[in-house]
């Protein structure tokens, strides 16, 4: 019986996959997508943040956003993607 060696590569790629597969459950059992447009308190809820905090995060420009008249609207995906691009890993 040959023995395998695993790499670190390795295992990152199985948690991506496994990460991607859990994420497909969820969503087909809820049935329910996210809304594309998020409004500043479903933000605020989501991130579970003040609204000062978003306002910062508006402000430097962390979280892109959308104002058509008076509302201030925030793209789902984009959120997911700068969660995402921040995500900080330490290594032990």
């Amino acid at each position: 019986m040959a023995a395998n060696i695993i790499t670190t590569e390795d295992l990152q790629e199985f948690k991506k996959e496994l990460l991607n597969d859990i994420k497909a459950m969820i969503s087909h059992q809820s049935g329910i997508s996210p809304k594309k447009w998020l409004k500043s308190p479903e933000v605020r809820d989501l991130l579970s943040i003040s609204p000062g905090t978003l306002q910062n995060l508006r402000i430097n420009g962390t979280l892109p956003f959308t104002k058509i008249g008076g509302v201030i609207y925030y793209d789902y995906e984009e959120i997911q993607k700068v969660m995402e691009e921040n995500r900080i890993h330490n290594k032990f």
